[in-house]
């Protein structure tokens, strides 16, 4: 599979030609000219890595890292009009990994694509091993490279639906209430209209999963509590 590179630059010269180069060394671009279309992807879709511009319209760069470093902790490079060190200080603060100042070079961002792309697989391959891996019934899921396959064929999940999923085999066996679901997932208060959207994200998960809903092999429904995965 590609590397999955996310590219949030609002200016539309700059963002073809980043992405040319990048899709000339291989990876997959998923290109957004503002902050808000750039938000939902973040929340909906899981990348390797991400190139966000700070001055945005809608949602700014810093608001993007700081939603970013909610659930992962993949590299990030800020672009930047501004060579100020307050700026670099406050995005380094949020989590940025690395800064690249306009005007640039593509080859440049190339470059730096590559290099914190092997310093995050290094740091992650000479980490203490951890008992990363949750599976049940040919269903398996490497939490730290994100990625689940059943009978040996990969699923492409959202975040928050591996974000569930991940809830219900860490507590393998146990029914999981619809509120803890939530929260935990969510990382927001409960309300009843919370139920129906824990509801809609169990069902993509199961069709993902093509888990019947009469007789589920996985994800089963506890009435009156939540859910669970034996």
């Amino acid at each position: 599979m590609a590397t999955k590179v996310l590219l949030v630059e609002d200016e539309l010269e700059i963002a073809n030609l980043v992405e040319l180069y990048l899709k000339n060394e291989g990876f997959e671009v998923v290109k957004c000219l503002d902050g808000l279309e750039a938000k939902e992807k973040i929340e909906t879709e899981i990348f390797d890595i991400a190139l966000l511009d700070i001055m945005l319209p809608g949602v700014d760069g810093l608001q993007l890292l700081a939603l970013i470093r909610e659930h992962d902790n993949y590299p990030v490079i800020m672009l930047t009009a501004k060579d100020d060190e307050i700026d670099k200080i406050t995005g380094l603060s949020f989590g940025a990994d690395d800064y690249i100042t306009k005007p640039f070079k593509p080859l440049e961002v190339v470059a730096r694509v590559k290099a914190q792309l092997r310093r995050f697989n290094q740091y992650n391959k000479n980490k203490e091993p951890e008992s990363m891996t949750l599976s049940t019934k040919g269903l398996e899921m490497n939490v730290e490279k994100r990625i689940v396959t059943l009978n040996e064929e990969v699923i492409e999940l959202t975040p928050k639906e591996f974000g569930i999923l991940q809830l219900l085999l860490e507590n393998k066996g146990a029914a999981m209430d619809s509120e803890v679901i939530f929260e935990s997932v969510w990382k927001e208060d409960y309300y009843t209209s919370s139920n129906n959207t824990i509801m809609v994200h169990i069902r993509h998960l199961r069709e993902k999963m093509n888990d019947a809903v009469e007789k589920p092999k996985y994800i089963k429904t506890v009435w009156g509590v939540g859910y669970k995965i034996d």
